[in-house]
């Protein structure tokens, strides 16, 4: 297995437990995705992929519904992702995506936390390139054989498909995103959730004591509500 299998599995349940914060993502997502396209999931493919992710999160039609036509409100205002590199204790490279209305407010917030765990901010570009920016799509098994798959897709730019409990997962470059898109649903494979996630190149081991001062930036991070994703160097123990 590749390294994207072994990010997943280290991360699978260690980030995602927050129901508010994700339909607080989503919800942004979906105003980020109707300024950019439209309100209609037909002709908006990154919407339609929103949408699809709501359903896996379980936000309510309703939720969805009503942040679509927010979205379509003039007033509404618009959200810009900006990404915020920097370091945590013991040389950890620290990855911050942010969706935000007011940059200053997020710039500020994400200094302190830095400033505060005994971490420091970077310049843009300092660490990002320690990542391999990744699309990925989770489909049901329905019986397929993932190495099949990932053969038919590697013209479309998959890298790794992988079955786990929750479907199989296909992992590919960013930019490859609309391709695969647009070939799972030309085959009329349903798509249960779709995303981005920064792989690290090289992880990092450390002791139990210096992981919990890591975990005390990360936890300050994603407890930011302009926050989308945080990402870093430190090895992760693969959950069972």
């Amino acid at each position: 297995m590749g390294r994207a299998f072994e990010f997943r599995k280290g991360r699978k349940m260690k980030r995602w437990s927050a129901m508010a914060k994700a339909f607080t993502r989503i919800g942004k997502d979906i105003v980020m995705a109707v300024k950019e396209g439209g309100p209609n999931p037909e002709a908006n493919s990154r919407l339609r992929a929103v949408i699809q992710n709501s359903k896996a999160a379980n936000m309510p039609k309703e939720n969805v519904e009503r942040a679509i036509k927010k979205a379509t409100d003039k007033d509404t205002a618009n959200y810009k992702e900006v990404l915020f590199e920097g370091y945590a204790p013991h040389g950890i490279a620290i990855l911050v995506e942010t969706a935000t209305d007011n940059n200053n407010r997020t710039v500020a917030n994400v200094r302190s936390f830095f400033n505060k765990c005994n971490g420091t901010m970077g310049t843009q570009g300092s660490v990002e390139f320690m990542f391999d920016h990744t699309c990925n799509f989770r489909i049901p098994a329905n019986g397929m054989d993932p190495e099949e798959l990932e053969l038919e897709l590697i013209d479309f730019g998959a890298e790794e498909v992988f079955e786990d409990e929750d479907g199989i997962l296909i992992y590919a470059p960013f930019n490859s995103f609309g391709t695969i898109q647009k070939e799972l649903e030309t085959r009329g494979i349903e798509i249960l959730s779709s995303g981005f996630e920064r792989i690290p190149q090289i992880t990092k081991k450390l002791t139990e004591a210096e992981v919990a001062d890591v975990e005390k930036l990360i936890e300050k991070l994603e407890e930011d509500d302009d926050v989308m994703n945080v990402y870093h160097t430190m090895e992760e123990e693969a959950s069972s």
